[in-house]
């Protein structure tokens, strides 16, 4: 088994920084679902739904001036590591002027926002906390798009724990302080969490800039620079205007879904209570191993970005390889995951048997929703922002279709469907795209076929030893079913590495045996 150590720089850089946001990925998860156990408890179903509808804003502020920054600092700096601070500089006077532009906006016109485009009255006394979040938000994004396009992924991977951390001391500190002095806890709990997040992230990626900074500047230049300016925002303003447009459906999508709602024949409370639990508990179960395919992507980006830069299409197909292969495999465990134990995490973390009936549906939308990061970072690291944004918009509006026409006829149950579909159409379309640019292998048995066989095998070594478990019935709901998934995984991972080696062994005997017989032939000869 080759070890780390032997591995290329690149291909270690790259795995370790993957490893490393893995980690922080699953602790940021682990620590946010105690957070939202504890929100749910507090401000309940209906205020997750109230909470979650004051999001579209932030999203779209956030996609203006540090999202889409930060991912063109990131795949500029990768390709011109010389001039990253300088280009870095550049980004961030950028982006701060524009995060403090909209927070203005945002605090000035919050009725406005909540009653004319948000359709909801009782968002607007959260919006000005979110607003002031933005341009704490858009720093540190900032500074991670650095980081991560120098290759180092150690601060943006602990600023994500350090956010956590922090919004949970702050919710917990605060809702103390609101018991203890009588006070009914709201929603306004969760929108100041969320400011306390953003504030402690900005905070703790300056401290480390200023202490443990990237790189030394080898290319001289002044604090902005408009030769660094104009390329920098050559690949923003795409993403940007991609971003807003995909944000705005989003957001239209999320104002929708509670109106449609009761058009099914909901009232209010109960459109935004299945809407909380939609949003607030069932997701957050089918997106906490996405931290393994989100750290692929991030990493992904700059990583394809320089391999293009310097004509290296092997390693482009390679990395593809390795993403569908590893997305694949995790998104099949996944189905076999949440349809077998749903029931049992939505019942045992949230109280909630509508959360366990739409993880058990949302399953099957694993293997696609990860394809579908992956590839698509793929794509932006190709340069090809404009197919992903065109692929992004028709999932999109696919799925909008079904809210806008399903919903009103079969309740949140078309949502689900929409989703499903949509995820499967958007990472096809990923898959041909990246086909038609680059060669890259492609197994459906290796990739497919024998994950789904081993996952059936995995599942029938489970029920078989089911009644031989020592803490069955002794322990509580949540942790019973959260040790019959660790032993699932460890039976579908054994078997992966088993025919991993298998198949391996079997390469290096055929590539032996091939040397010997030429050999032969050369000495016959």
């Amino acid at each position: 088994m080759i070890s780390i150590s032997e591995l290329s720089p690149k291909k270690r850089i790259f795995l370790t920084g993957t490893i490393l946001l893995t980690s922080t990925g699953f602790a940021c998860r682990a620590l946010g679902f105690f957070y939202r156990i504890f929100l749910s408890r507090t401000i309940g179903a209906e205020g997750l739904g109230v909470y979650n509808m004051i999001h579209p804003i932030f999203g779209i502020c956030f996609a203006l001036c540090a999202g889409s920054i930060q991912t063109a600092l990131s795949q500029h700096i990768a390709s011109h590591i010389a001039r990253g601070r300088s280009i870095f500089r550049t980004g961030i006077v950028i982006s701060m002027t524009m995060s403090f532009v909209l927070a203005f906006l945002i605090c000035r016109h919050a009725e406005f926002l909540a009653g004319a485009v948000l359709m909801e009255p009782r968002c607007a006394p959260f919006l000005p906390v979110m607003g002031i979040s933005v341009p704490f938000a858009a720093f540190h994004a900032c500074i991670n798009g650095y980081y991560y396009g120098m290759q180092k992924s150690h601060v943006p991977a602990f600023s994500q724990v350090v956010e956590q951390i922090i919004r949970m001391a702050a919710v917990f500190l605060i809702a103390g302080c609101w018991i203890s002095s009588g006070r009914t806890i709201t929603v306004m709990l969760a929108a100041y969490g969320h400011l306390a997040g953003e504030a402690a992230s900005a905070a703790f990626t300056l401290l480390c800039l200023y202490l443990f900074p990237p790189q030394t500047e080898v290319v001289s230049a002044g604090f902005l620079s408009a030769g660094t300016a104009a390329p920098l925002m050559a690949l923003a303003l795409p993403l940007m205007g991609n971003r807003l447009v995909l944000n705005l459906l989003c957001s239209a999508e999320a104002i929708w879904i509670p109106s449609r709602l009761q058009m099914s024949g909901l009232k209010n409370d109960q459109a935004f209570a299945v809407y909380g639990v939609l949003t607030g508990m069932a997701l957050p179960f089918i997106l906490f191993p996405s931290a393994i395919t989100n750290s692929l992507a991030v990493l992904l980006l700059p990583s394809v970005a320089k391999d293009q830069a310097e004509g290296r299409k092997g390693s482009i197909a390679a990395s593809m390889s390795l993403s569908l292969r590893y997305s694949l495999y995790m998104g099949i465990l996944c189905i076999g995951i949440f349809t077998l134990f749903g029931e049992e995490l939505g019942t045992s973390v949230f109280h909630d048997p509508d959360a366990g009936r739409f993880i058990r549906i949302l399953a099957w939308l694993c293997p696609f929703l990860y394809l579908a990061t992956t590839m698509g970072s793929i794509l932006n690291g190709l340069g090809k922002t404009r197919t992903t944004f065109f692929q992004n918009t028709v999932s999109l509006l696919l799925r909008i279709g079904f809210v806008l026409f399903g919903i009103p006829w079969f309740g949140i149950i078309a949502y689900l469907w929409g989703m499903l579909i949509s995820e499967i159409l958007l990472a096809l379309l990923h898959l041909w795209s990246l086909k038609k640019m680059i060669s890259f292998t492609w197994n459906a048995w290796d990739m497919i076929v024998k994950p789904s066989l081993l996952l059936v095998i995995s599942i029938g070594i489970f029920y078989f030893t089911d009644s031989l478990y020592p803490f069955a019935g002794f322990l509580p709901l949540f942790f019973e079913t959260a040790m019959q998934i660790l032993f699932l995984c460890f039976c579908y991972g054994g078997l992966l590495l088993v025919f991993h080696f298998a198949r391996r062994g079997k390469d290096q005997a055929a590539r032996c045996l091939k040397r010997s017989i030429e050999k032969s032939s050369t000495a016959f000869h």
